[in-house]
């Protein structure tokens, strides 16, 4: 028979449950892909048809996030937006769990709980594009429960779960590239002085810890690059996950507006992280070396947030489980009447009342923008109903979306043009020509391509010269393809459709 302290529990764990799903329903209701989510599903469909990412169809993100969601439409079906978006809702739960077992060994199980509810409310921050499935969600369930294995209580000389922490590690990785920088803080985290201390360890024997998971992430990223290699494909990954990503411009106007966003929106959080820098004896009596670890992966994952220079909102989602993790205890402790705080911002009527209020205003904005984007394009409807299945199609801009309104295939690799044009992702720069930041022979491979499955219907989303940058005028090949070979058939509210003659 259950115990009333373990009813409790359950019945909030219940209830954390049913709170995330509310917080999430608006993506099941959303018809289409939310943000991110088109270009990753464009290379999945093609890899569920045969196809290879990179080589069929291209975006900068590592292998495992298109195997993901090519694994999600091969079992679901092609472009079911309500099937990805219950895969996100149960990945948010995983990490949940994660973070609710980290907190829980090191504190008690209320702390658990609090963890996994302050990720639930802060993880889809003020934009409805953090609903969406993207790398960064992606990242954080490998990425958490590897801190779940390496913070472990064990005075054991030997620990092989090191090892899968490491795969972990590489996993995050493998799915979104800044995943790789929260190893740093765990693997020095195993070589402290305070962890030795508390577990009774030799500096060796914390070598040898580091070690394993250091293995762990190699043996994982050779097993990666012997896959990849197998499917002829290493090349590729290894020049669009790494060398074509490297940032070229850093929005600092940008970054500084979204960073004081961020810090409005989620400032409970922020709060209770500044309180655990301050606390030594106080919750963290004991826990020294791993308050010392969280604190180390907050800064790993601000520098991966800001290491693309465009500070997009998902950017700051890896920011969200080692700040859950250091403010959980001490809501724990003031909730629970143990503390009381000087401050009235941080008694528990006004948190309480905070954090509805938060979750109400984040479920508003998703709900209002979601809404006014239910509609597919006037170019996809177009392209859905006067094409046939069998029939490629090319669009000249960076809507990769009406690939998927109109379910045909790319005639190119490139399903956005930023390899043809060298457009930076982040916005435009005044008085800069990005074009010498083309990829090497892309137009080359567009010709290629085209010439193994020539477009049946073009696409010219930068039809105005005046208004829209990288008129079809300033790139002769695609001008000569147009004029040669394609007559246009219609002009749409987003751009102009050409037909091959």
């Amino acid at each position: 028979m259950l115990t009333p302290s373990l009813r409790q529990l359950q019945l909030a764990a219940l209830g954390i449950v049913v709170l995330t799903v509310a917080i999430r329903l608006p993506s099941f209701f959303h018809p289409q892909p939310i943000d991110d989510e088109g270009p990753y599903s464009v290379v999945a469909n093609e890899i569920v048809d045969g196809g290879r990412p990179y080589v069929d169809a291209t975006d900068r993100k590592p292998p495992l996030l298109f195997w993901t969601y090519a694994a999600v439409f091969e079992v679901a079906g092609k472009y079911n937006w309500k099937a990805l978006h219950v895969v996100a809702l149960v990945w948010t739960l995983g990490t949940m769990a994660g973070l609710y077992v980290i907190s829980r060994r090191l504190f008690d199980r209320d702390t658990g709980l609090i963890t996994a509810l302050l990720y639930s409310v802060f993880q889809p921050w003020a934009t409805y594009k953090n609903l969406a499935f993207n790398g960064e969600l992606l990242m954080n369930l490998p990425v958490v429960w590897a801190w779940a294995l390496g913070l472990r209580r064990s005075r054991s000389r030997v620990r092989p779960e090191l090892l899968a922490a490491g795969a972990l590690l590489c996993a995050g990785f493998l799915l979104k590239q800044p995943a790789a920088i929260a190893a740093v803080p765990l693997g020095i985290y195993l070589l402290l002085p305070s962890y030795r201390k508390s577990r009774g360890l030799t500096r060796t024997v914390s070598i040898a810890h580091a070690a394993m998971l250091t293995v762990g992430f190699f043996a994982t990223l050779g097993l990666a690059t012997i896959i990849l290699q197998e499917q002829g494909i290493l090349r590729e990954a290894f020049y669009w996950t790494l060398v074509n990503p490297s940032t070229t411009h850093v929005f600092w106007k940008h970054g500084i507006l979204l960073t004081l966003a961020f810090i409005g929106a989620c400032l409970p959080l922020l709060i209770g992280a500044a309180i655990a820098c301050r606390d030594r004896n106080g919750v963290w009596a004991g826990k020294s070396a791993e308050r010392t670890a969280l604190l180390g992966l907050v800064a790993a994952s601000a520098v991966g947030a800001a290491a693309g220079g465009r500070f997009y909102p998902h950017y700051y989602i890896q920011l969200i489980p080692p700040l859950a993790l250091l403010a959980a205890p001490h809501y724990a402790r003031l909730w629970s009447g143990r503390t009381q705080s000087r401050h009235w911002l941080l008694r528990p009527v006004v948190t309480y009342a905070w954090l509805g209020l938060t979750v109400v205003a984040f479920s508003v904005s998703h709900w209002l923008v979601l809404a006014l984007k239910r509609e597919p394009s006037e170019t996809g409807r177009y392209l859905s109903e006067h094409s046939t299945p069998e029939d490629r199609i090319f669009v000249w801009g960076q809507v990769p979306n009406i690939y998927l309104e109109a379910k045909r295939r790319p005639a190119c690799r490139y399903i956005l043009i930023f390899p043809l044009t060298g457009y930076v992702f982040g916005g435009p720069i005044p008085g800069v020509d990005t074009r010498k930041w083309t990829v090497p022979g892309a137009w080359t491979t567009l010709e290629q391509d085209f010439s193994r499955h020539p477009p049946a219907y073009i696409v010219d989303l930068r039809f105005d010269p005046k208004n829209a940058p990288y008129p079809v005028q300033d790139f002769p090949i695609l001008a000569r393809l147009l004029a040669e070979r394609y007559h246009p058939v219609t002009r749409t509210s987003e751009g102009v459709i050409y037909r091959i003659r």
